[in-house]
């Protein structure tokens, strides 16, 4: 929801129509996917992974309810479906904020793993609902370019000086 606000704001538009977002109980995927729809928003993805991620995992499966064409459908995702290896929980676990920064860092250098296939995945959902890519299998690979020709470590760099300069007296 936080990058939906940010557009929202850049774009002066008062609602957010376009946004993923995670729930912790699986019951609440169709629910916030409606209440979305009651509020205007043209396309969602609501998610809760099986095992407890608050992302799409690639651990295991996700609950996804979407909201599309005015319709919330529910269904889950094996990233095995879209050609990710399962995930073991102990190679995406940071214990704090510094590791967090370092795993995003490792990602956005072309670091392959398990870590760079869990934020491709959230990225490629974000692309679809975005309507940037048709399905998820084009989403990854538009991903997977935009950290592996530097421009998705250039915008976070362009975040953190942005940040920076509105921190300064």
């Amino acid at each position: 929801m936080f990058y939906c606000v940010l557009l929202s704001a850049a774009r002066s538009n008062p609602r957010c129509s376009r946004s993923t977002m995670s729930v912790f109980a699986p019951e609440l995927t169709d629910r916030l996917a409606s209440v979305l729809q009651e509020l205007g928003s043209e396309r969602a993805w609501v998610v809760h992974a099986e095992d407890g991620l608050d992302e799409l995992s690639t651990i295991g499966l996700t609950r996804i309810s979407e909201l599309r064409d005015g319709e919330v459908h529910t269904w889950r995702l094996d990233p095995k479906d879209v050609g990710i290896p399962y995930a073991r929980l102990s190679e995406l676990r940071v214990n704090n904020v510094d590791e967090a920064a370092r795993a995003l860092r490792s990602v956005l250098a072309g670091d392959e793993g398990p870590m760079r296939e869990i934020a491709l995945l959230n990225a490629a959902a974000a692309l679809v609902v975005a309507g940037a890519a048709q399905d998820l299998s084009a989403a990854l690979g538009r991903a997977a370019k935009a950290v592996d020709s530097g421009k998705a470590q250039g915008t976070l760099q362009a975040l953190i000086d942005a940040s920076q300069r509105a921190k300064a007296p």
